[in-house]
């Protein structure tokens, strides 16, 4: 029986070819394999093609629904932009930006959606389970979210200010970090031009409070001081009628949107008193209708011979006459000859030598 074994193992025997009723029987069996798996193979394959075809027609669908929505709002935004309430209360610039966004990110969305559902609904198909590629997936994004949590952070908080139109372009805010005008809005950073040229990067989520100058109405107020002793009442109307003035002037008839008001006393001090005027103007024309305010007040208070004071003392009415002796010297002690000083500092004399001498 052992020789029986080694001489069918042994290497040197030549294997015997298959005969013809064996590869008859290997393809009759490989034929009934396929007959009975085709239909199989044939339903998992439309399957596949139908999940493919329907994917991207969605996809291509719902790209193009976003992208005909945003063109819309840039149409009306431009529609809007050459009349006069355009020009007060629409930028363009700011709608394209934020539109642009939007869009950018509604069709990542849509499509991450998309695809990510075809993806597990091919998989599925193939009968592969998938719980452990889920949990896998789960595990790894809990991972990437922890590494790169500013990163996330920022974007969220960029898609959060986009969608509430917190701030657009041309808007002038101030976000804690850094002030100034926003010339250009992302998913992730702000970028904002400084009152002296400069560009500051700010991260969108390192803004806790945005104060945002360019929306709503601002206050323009100027502080007028003149002397105590001027009459109030002469003042105020000084101040009704340059405001009366200005708001029929151009172009602040327009930045103006209310009427210049004398609020009323701030302050009463000895030398100064204080009186405030106010007005509501255009977003960011704030400080321009200051500038031309005080002009104004300047030119019509030295008009009305009233008295502005303000930083020095005011100087008082009536001024001394100057001593005539202010500029002159004290006398000197040394002046009098019978003075202490005098006879301290004067040579002593000599002692006298006596003419007479008896030897």
């Amino acid at each position: 029986m052992f020789l029986s074994v080694l001489s069918a193992a042994d290497p040197t025997e030549e294997p015997t070819a298959p005969s013809l009723q064996d590869a008859q029987e290997s393809a009759n069996n490989a034929a009934s394999w396929v007959e009975q798996n085709w239909s199989t193979w044939l339903s998992i394959g439309l399957r596949v093609l139908l999940i493919l075809v329907i994917a991207a027609v969605l996809r291509v669908v719902i790209r193009r629904t976003i992208t005909k929505f945003i063109d819309r709002m840039n149409r009306t935004a431009q529609a809007v932009d050459g009349t006069a309430l355009g020009g007060l209360l629409v930028n363009v610039e700011r709608r394209r930006q934020r539109s642009q966004a939007i869009g950018s990110v509604l069709r990542s969305v849509a499509s991450f959606a998309i695809m990510s559902t075809a993806a597990l609904m091919i998989l599925g198909t193939f009968e592969i389970n998938l719980a452990p590629l889920l949990a896998s997936a789960g595990v790894a994004g809990v991972a990437i979210g922890f590494g790169a949590r500013n990163l996330v952070t920022d974007f969220l908080s960029g898609v959060f200010m986009i969608l509430e139109d917190q701030y657009g372009v041309g808007d002038t805010v101030d976000a804690g970090v850094a002030s100034g005008e926003v010339i250009e809005v992302g998913l992730r950073v702000t970028k904002l031009r400084g009152d002296n040229g400069e560009i500051w990067y700010v991260r969108n989520g390192e803004v806790k409070r945005i104060g945002n100058l360019s929306q709503g109405w601002a206050t323009a107020g100027v502080d007028v001081t003149v002397h105590p002793s001027e009459d109030l009442d002469r003042v105020k109307t000084v101040l009704n009628q340059v405001g009366e003035d200005m708001s029929k002037a151009e172009p602040w008839n327009e930045r103006l949107w209310g009427p210049i008001e004398v609020l009323g006393l701030d302050s009463v001090l000895l030398d100064s008193m204080v009186v405030h005027v106010s007005a509501k103007t255009m977003p960011g024309k704030a400080l321009s209708v200051e500038r031309e305010l005080r002009w104004r007040i300047k030119h019509a208070l030295d008009g009305a011979g009233i008295r502005i004071v303000g930083g020095l003392p005011a100087q008082l009415d009536e001024e001394t006459a100057p001593d005539p002796t202010a500029g002159m010297a004290a006398p000197s002690a040394y002046s009098n000859s019978a003075s202490p000083q005098s006879q301290t500092a004067s040579p002593i004399a000599p002692p006298a030598v006596p003419t007479n001498v008896t030897k």
